[in-house]
């Protein structure tokens, strides 16, 4: 059987050193592989998403799976994208476009070390709490909203989304992607933390698809459109928002963990 040897990355998204931030596997593809094969890797790689990328002349396709299921939008590991294609494959223009079957036109601006996710910002209804939620946490929520892809549940302080200690298995039956819980921050506009056990990740570390809901909601509630955020997860990461009209601009670093070759 003929060995096919693939160069992947993985990169610390939302970070400005190892160790911190969302870890996302990146593969630059000459064309897809079937999807099965997608799957395996991301699998295998056992992070919370693996980014595959297909250049198309000047713009590129993208797609993310996490390890257990394709996923319709990612913000890190498209940030973890653009740190691939902006570092190692001498692209020289200052915005990288993407295309995502699912989420239609996204881009990747570079100013320095500094890279800028621009994303369609999502539309959220306020909700009753479903049966998994309530039984899930411990605190109620003050409010929950419900978006494209995930619930939203909002707290009252920091330390009730640093305290949270949600049942997993009871959110694995929660139908939507995962659940955001936020509340104001003391040094920041808002923190967050995000859960997705039915999709293989338990808590994500850094989730910049989840700030596409986030920003909306607290540019509302906090009436400015410019915010600073952080993700209170272990490893922690730290974003700047803007909300421009109908789309989202995410701001954050990248670094490089490793570079090597997968064979398959």
């Amino acid at each position: 059987m003929k060995v096919r040897k693939q160069k992947m990355y993985q990169i610390d998204a939302f970070s400005g050193t190892v160790f911190g931030g969302n870890p996302a596997a990146v593969c630059v593809l000459e064309d897809w592989w079937p999807d099965e094969l997608m799957q395996s890797v991301a699998s295998e790689n056992n992070l919370s998403e693996t980014a595959f990328v297909v250049q198309r002349e000047k713009d590129f396709e993208i797609r993310w799976f996490t390890p257990m299921n394709e996923e319709a939008l990612c913000g890190h590991a498209t940030l973890a994208s653009a740190h691939v294609i902006f570092n190692y494959y001498e692209y020289t223009e200052d915005t990288i476009s993407f295309y995502s079957r699912h989420s239609g036109n996204l881009s990747v601006t570079k100013d320095k070390d500094l890279l800028t996710l621009d994303f369609p910002a999502d539309n959220i209804t306020e909700v009753e709490p479903p049966k998994e939620i309530v039984d899930a946490f411990d605190k109620s929520p003050l409010e929950i909203y419900k978006g494209r892809m995930d619930y939203l549940l909002l707290y009252e302080t920091q330390e009730d989304i640093e305290q949270s200690k949600p049942n997993l298995h009871i959110l694995k039956n929660v139908d939507a992607r995962g659940v955001i819980i936020t509340a104001v921050g003391k040094e920041v506009d808002f923190v967050s933390r995000f859960f997705a056990p039915g999709c293989g990740v338990e808590e994500d570390p850094v989730t910049g698809s989840a700030h596409t809901t986030l920003t909306p909601f607290w540019s509302k509630k906090l009436g400015k459109t410019k915010l600073t955020a952080q993700q209170l997860s272990q490893r922690k990461g730290a974003l700047t928002c803007e909300l421009i009209g109908d789309r989202v601009k995410i701001s954050g670093k990248a670094v490089t963990y490793f570079i090597g070759d997968i064979y398959i």
